[in-house]
């Protein structure tokens, strides 16, 4: 039985923690805050609550075999999955609506045709069914395995796109701008893709074809609810946890890694405590390296992705509305700023721009004092990191703002129903999961530079990574996949080849 570190209670630690506690080992988890779940969070107040990370869960097969594999329960008996239907409804800036049914392609088809004009239906779905194949190509080496030696292998473009004459040339999209313009011809359509780019954290301007996956995941494998909240899941993940005998220290902010002989040996914490270990578990490569100072935890060639500074972050409104929501109120709805291609550039030069912006409104009686109420979460990806001011309260509050005026192009008389609203920046996100200027992980993507995150081994030995700045990247889903390959590099050692 091996002791085994893990620093940081998020997602993807705690997924790692539970499968190596099953397989015998025993596993302390130490965070420096004093509750778990990362970046999955919960504002309570006045009876009203509010998700504050994710709203919606993809592929909840990774927890399903998470629960099975340390347990053998299903997670629904754990938890309710509530499938949303509508999966979602979107408002672009000419005033078209449509709502599109939860995992149905002939439903999305039939929804688009109607509300864009014949043929837009069939010009999305041609784009799912290539959108499958990046997914059939990438799935596996991309989210199944740990990141191979060779991981250049993933830069070759994945997304089968069609050929396009343009300028007397023949060229195919690499970019999802180019699949916007060229394959979907529709500006509706392009902001569609665009708008999943944003909710998974990539930037629609720079992001590769393969981003393509997004849409296809929520298409293939559905959107999904967790009654009573979000947070509810990382409940359940906790106290599986527990229950394998993980021992959990909050308040225990871990200042260095322990080595003995050129191998990681445990931790020291900041009230100089040393805690001996066998392998030590970490969050991202850029956070550890302050950790293991004078090492390179990763060669240049193995670390493709850009530092986390770089990533954009979330800008969330709670809002605490009086006033049932109407009857048939899609739970996600997603409202198009004029430019969600290039809205994160606006940003860079200095501008404020219009925000494409997020509203989820649950209809769970769980988070909210009563049936004259609403609890409603407004979501905007922003540029985060040095250069963006999210400190100040006046930058912060005109911002949110324009997502409130952006939300009632949505939900009409939405201002004349609040009773009050709390603002949460990328500076409540570094403060509990210490990403630096609180960039949120992108999921890894196939294709193009800086779209792969760091493997989960690292050039120390007994060293490893787990969560959204760790291969295969952020997302719930992706968190819990990372925890799946820490688990077994550490149990079968390095010549593991990921699930069968």
């Amino acid at each position: 039985m091996a002791r085994i570190a893990v620093i940081g209670a998020g997602m993807g630690a705690m997924a790692a923690a539970a499968r190596l506690a099953v397989a015998g080992h025993r596993v302390a988890v130490y965070e420096r805050t004093e509750t778990y779940g990362g970046a999955v969070r919960r504002l309570e107040r006045d009876g009203f609550a509010f998700d504050t990370g994710p709203g919606l869960l993809t592929l909840p097969a990774v927890y399903r075999d998470l629960f099975i594999k340390t347990g053998k329960e299903p997670l629904e008996s754990l938890v309710e999955l509530v499938q949303v239907d509508p999966s979602s409804r979107h408002v672009f800036t000419d005033g078209t609506e449509v709502s599109l049914p939860n995992a149905s392609r002939a439903g999305v088809v039939a929804a688009l045709d109607e509300a864009l004009g014949a043929g837009a239906g069939a010009r999305w779905g041609d784009f799912l069914i290539r959108a499958r194949e990046a997914w059939d190509r990438t799935r596996r080496p991309l989210l199944e395995e740990p990141l191979w030696p060779n991981w250049q292998v993933l830069g070759r473009e994945p997304y089968p796109a069609v050929p396009h004459k343009r300028l007397l040339r023949t060229r195919r999209a690499c970019t999802l701008a180019e699949i916007g313009a060229w394959e979907l011809r529709d500006p509706r359509l392009a902001a569609l893709l665009y708008g999943h780019a944003l909710a998974y954290g990539v930037d629609p301007g720079s992001a590769p074809a393969s981003a393509s996956v997004l849409p296809y995941m929520e298409h293939a494998f559905g959107t999904w609810y967790v009654r009573g909240g979000m947070r509810e899941l990382t409940r359940a993940v906790y106290e599986r946890c527990v229950r394998r005998k993980v021992e959990f220290h909050f308040g225990a902010e871990v200042t260095g890694v322990l080595e003995k002989d050129g191998r990681a040996a445990g931790l020291e914490l900041s009230d100089g405590t040393l805690v001996e270990a066998d392998t030590v578990v970490g969050t991202g490569p850029w956070r550890l390296r302050h950790l293991v100072p004078g090492r390179e935890l990763h060669g240049p060639k193995d670390v493709p992705a850009d530092a986390e500074d770089l990533q954009p972050g979330r800008v969330v409104v709670c809002l605490a509305l009086r006033g049932a929501p109407e009857p048939g109120a899609a739970h996600r709805t997603v409202v198009y700023g004029p430019d969600p291609e290039g809205e994160l550039d606006l940003f860079v030069h200095g501008e404020t721009p219009e925000p494409t912006v997020r509203i989820d409104r649950p209809d769970d009686p769980a988070l909210r004092p009563d049936a004259d109420h609403e609890s409603v979460v407004l979501t905007a990806t922003v540029p985060c990191g040095s250069g963006h001011d999210w400190a100040t309260p006046a930058v912060v509050e005109t911002f949110a703002d324009r997502m409130v005026a952006a939300a009632e192009r949505a939900v009409p008389g939405l201002r004349e129903r609040i009773l009050w609203r709390e603002v949460r920046t990328p500076v409540h996100t570094e403060r509990e999961t210490g990403a630096t200027g609180g960039a949120v992980p992108p999921p890894s993507l196939a294709g193009g530079e800086g779209t792969l995150h760091p493997s989960n081994s690292t050039a120390v030995p007994g060293l490893f990574t787990a969560g959204g700045w760790s291969h295969p990247g952020g997302g719930l889903a992706h968190a819990g996949m990372s925890g799946a390959l820490v688990a077994g590099l550490i149990v079968e050692g390095p010549e593991f080849r990921g699930s069968q």
